[in-house]
């Protein structure tokens, strides 16, 4: 039995010591807008800050607190305001449904659909030493997705009852913010 418990112990010290470190790591926070917007408002980045701030992704949260949306949320059959809605917050808000200890300070759920929506909580490639290597970034929870067209449908599809023929080339033109080549 003793021969037992200690075999059993070894296993399981072994195990622990060969799980990856990221294997327990804890999630990436969302910083916010405002942080991404420190780097990505100048000429050199593309204005990246400017085009989001023109955007309707900027303005996701207010369409939600309009009587409009509060019809439709009704209409829907929900007994709260759209901007109470998680069903509506999963598409209008960045963040929504984390854990809020992972919102970071100058994170602001009014600022709609945010750049981490779709690049990944950005609490560990933030920094400008990490964003100088993408590759690092990616590995620190940057998200540059190989298919944006698949990104763009988890939100804009059937599924919400605004829903119109999405045409992603061209509401991508509208939104499209790479950085500058050169």
């Amino acid at each position: 039995m003793q021969k037992k418990s200690i075999a059993i112990f070894v296993v399981l010290v072994a195990a622990y010591l060969f799980v990856p470190a990221t294997s327990f790591a804890q999630p990436y926070g969302y910083e916010g807008t405002q942080v991404c917007g420190m780097c990505h408002k100048t000429e050199k980045q593309g204005q990246q800050l400017k085009i989001w701030q023109e955007s309707k992704h900027a303005k996701a949260f207010a369409t939600l607190q309009t009587p409009e949306a509060d019809k439709i949320a009704a209409e829907k059959g929900f007994t709260t305001k759209a901007a109470e809605t998680k069903e509506c917050l999963k598409c209008h808000v960045s963040g929504h449904g984390v854990d809020k200890a992972l919102l970071g300070a100058k994170f602001k759920m009014e600022d709609g659909v945010q750049c981490e929506t779709c690049h990944g909580p950005g609490s560990a490639y933030k920094s400008m030493a990490v964003m100088k290597n993408k590759e690092e970034a990616k590995k620190k929870g940057l998200v540059v997705s190989e298919d944006k067209a698949k990104l763009c449908t988890t939100c804009h599809n059937s599924e919400s009852p605004t829903f119109k023929d999405f045409k992603f080339e061209e509401m991508w033109k509208k939104i499209a913010h790479d950085v500058p080549k050169g």
